[in-house]
């Protein structure tokens, strides 16, 4: 299968393969897909992951263009990667391993790309289906490797912050002493989920910049201090209103507002960072 099928737009004889192609990974994966989507609605560390499929065709339907003129040249190396995606699929199942389960579903996409369509269209929607992994959660044990420390980093800034700010405060671990009450830095407010949430918005921000490698490095990586400054303020904002105003004002509504409170700012300082990384290249 290593003929050129056209120019312009993708050959009708490829298109019915394409079609029984995705409708039977369509068919396979829609077990797993379907306690995906039903993680997102009781998780609330991937919330996100509604709209990551949405942006990811956003990101083919701006790439159309660029599309349509890919020469169709199908490639048989693209069979053993819709292998190997199935491979992982199997031992994942027997293994009862929910992550590369669902992931797996990007590797058969790859291949199914690279062995109907070619390197022109593999080169091109890669980071689109790529994009997808920001959908799928991370295995507990390492959420739990990752969030616990973020607990302890989060809780010992704050500290310093409302110390800075003249208001008594003692820290054991993740848990915050204040004159009127004590607050708990949970894994909710560990700052895990803006720090997921800011790199899938710094990747699809890179992957429309016109910047250098270097700079579109700095951007990504940007995510990291814009979500960890945002919780921060978080942190410690929750914690200011509490000394004055008791522990239950960390309750309820205030609780829940902070998350989006944390999004909007970690969002914004990550535009900032983009704009000024994109002043420097306009210069």
């Amino acid at each position: 299968m290593n003929t050129v099928a056209g120019q312009g737009r993708i050959n009708t004889q490829l298109l019915l393969p394409l079609i029984i192609a995705l409708g039977a990974v369509l068919a396979l994966y829609f077990p797993y897909m379907q306690s995906l989507v039903a993680d997102w609605g009781t998780n609330d560390n991937y919330s996100h992951g509604y709209f990551i499929p949405f942006i990811s065709l956003y990101m083919i339907y701006m790439i159309r263009d660029r599309l349509a003129a890919q020469q169709v040249r199908p490639l048989n190396s693209g069979l053993l990667l819709i292998i190997f995606g199935l491979a992982v699929l199997i031992v994942a199942k027997i293994g009862s391993e929910y992550f590369l389960q669902r992931s797996s579903l990007i590797i058969v996409l790859l291949g199914i790309v690279l062995f109907l369509l070619g390197g022109g269209y593999f080169r091109l929607l890669s980071v689109p289906i790529l994009y997808l992994i920001f959908m799928v959660p991370l295995p507990a044990i390492i959420w739990n490797k990752i969030a616990f420390p973020l607990q302890l980093f989060g809780s010992y800034l704050t500290e310093h912050v409302i110390s800075l700010l003249g208001i008594p405060i003692f820290r054991e671990g993740n848990i915050l002493h204040l004159a009127e009450t004590t607050l708990e830095v949970v894994q909710a407010c560990s700052g895990l989920r803006s720090l997921v949430t800011m790199f899938a918005l710094s990747s699809l921000l890179v992957w429309m910049s016109s910047m250098s490698t270097r700079r579109k490095w700095m951007l990504f990586l940007a995510a990291a201090p814009a979500a960890i400054i945002a919780n921060i303020i978080r942190l410690t904002t929750t914690a200011l209103l509490a000394s004055f105003y008791g522990g239950d004002v960390a309750d309820g509504f205030l609780h829940d507002f902070s998350g989006v409170f944390t999004f909007i700012i970690g969002l914004l300082l990550l535009l900032s960072a983009n704009k000024f990384l994109d002043r420097k290249t306009a210069r």
